[in-house]
């Protein structure tokens, strides 16, 4: 199983590369290139509505007629069954036919679903195959190599898996090292084959942070509480996807998937009239735009950064419940966006603000503490070392945080469905 694991990492993060570099290639072409040979500086703040309606209607007979529908709902996270040979197709098309045109996810999810289905095509001509423990950890592997390609490496990935399955003991050993192997040999291949081609490959990363600073009490007495808002915030725009997403799952959905796309369009065409800025700062998965904003944070103002959260954090709990990509990165940007917003706070300092904004927002979309903790410090780099108390204390505070509205929603939701059946019930 290592020894497949490692062929199967290779294999997987080539597939990987082209796909990645296939996406950021008909990204550039959409939001630079076009724009400038129809004579604009950059793209101006119209460009989402008509990208983002074409991307719908790419997208409506895939999700309606395709296999698999074009992947899982990216509101339902990264998690579901895995995604066999005969939904990949579906799932590659879904991809490169939206997530260039600025639909606001990451491509981590549909990367996952190219691993897992590799895996098993080429699983499946081996003696063994048939038996459903060896193809769950093939395909769980498959993933993990796929995901480490834009995760920073094998660390973030494999603990991702190893925190998300809470398994201890022997049975974590079956499961993890085979996951480390693929993902180690993965980022390897994914890293050199970049290198060697010097192709641009879009993996999660901040080249430059603010300057180091050691956080003190005024970090910890508004971080606490900005973590706990922004990961409140999180969880409950993911609730609102999951609201779009049974609207979208009922009837006439082909329709309603391009009406969500179009609206799409609109918050990110609203963020370019409000602000007067790039309409591709609110589009795509944010990786770009997390970068320009931990380099220079002053670039933007205040009223900017709230625009961008709220204009982005709408168009993104749309596509949760209606197009097809990843939920993490664009949740990185708004957790980001919107802890620098108050890094003017009396206390508050502007590398701190980054590391919590970061912290709480993955804690919040991802439901796992020490892995979001993990990537948080690889993104900081020089500077995690200072922050890393902050950053645990982000965690722990953003996770309680979301089982807290969580719960009280469910009860909520609870108590409004009993209400229903119990007049439902009188009035028979």
């Amino acid at each position: 199983m290592l020894l497949l694991s490692l062929v199967f990492g290779v294999l997987i993060a080539l597939a990987c590369f082209f796909f990645v570099g296939l996406q950021h290639w008909l990204q550039h072409e959409v939001w630079t290139n076009l724009p400038k040979a129809m004579g604009y500086r950059e793209a101006p703040w119209w460009w989402p509505l008509p990208a983002l309606a074409l991307a719908g209607l790419l997208l409506a007979p895939i999700v309606s007629r395709a296999p698999g529908g074009g992947g899982h709902l990216p509101v339902n996270g990264l998690g579901g069954a895995p995604i066999g040979p005969r939904e990949l197709p579906g799932v590659v098309l879904a991809a490169l036919m939206t997530l260039p045109f600025g639909v606001v996810l990451g491509p981590e999810a549909p990367l996952m679903a190219v691993g897992s289905g590799l895996a098993l095509l080429a699983v499946r001509r081996i003696k063994g195959a048939s038996d459903p423990q060896t193809t769950a950890l093939v395909a769980t592997a498959g993933s993990t190599a796929a995901i480490s390609t834009i995760l920073g490496g094998p660390v973030v990935a494999a603990l991702l898996v190893v925190e998300a399955a809470g398994l201890a003991g022997a049975r974590l050993v079956v499961l993890l090292l085979p996951c480390l192997t693929a993902s180690a040999a993965g980022a390897v291949v994914f890293t050199g084959f970049g290198a060697w081609t010097g192709l641009s490959i879009g993996g999660l990363g901040l080249p430059t942070v603010p300057p180091v600073a050691n956080p003190d009490a005024g970090d910890f007495l508004w971080g606490i509480p900005l973590a706990a808002l922004i990961a409140g915030g999180v969880a409950l725009t993911r609730r609102l996807g999951r609201v779009t997403g049974r609207w979208t799952g009922g009837e006439h959905t082909a329709v309603r998937t391009v009406g969500c796309a179009v609206a799409v369009g609109g918050c990110l065409t609203a963020y370019a009239l409000i602000t007067g800025r790039s309409p591709e700062e609110a589009a795509l998965s944010g990786q770009a735009t997390l970068g320009h904003l931990a380099a220079d944070p002053g670039a933007w103002s205040v009223a900017a950064l709230l625009a961008l959260v709220v204009c982005k954090g709408l168009a993104w709990s749309i596509s949760l419940g209606s197009l097809r990509g990843g939920p993490i990165f664009p949740a990185l940007l708004l957790g980001a966006a919107a802890a620098l917003a108050c890094a003017g706070l009396p206390g508050l300092g502007t590398t701190p603000a980054l590391a919590l904004g970061i912290c709480a927002a993955a804690t919040a979309v991802m439901g796992l503490p020490l892995c979001s903790a993990v990537l948080t410090v690889l993104l900081m780099g020089e500077d995690a070392y200072d922050q890393m108390p902050l950053i645990v204390l982000t965690a722990v505070v953003a996770h309680l945080t979301v089982l807290l509205v969580n719960r009280a929603a469910d009860a909520r939701a609870a108590r409004a469905t009993a209400q229903a059946v119990t007049t439902e019930g009188l009035r028979s």
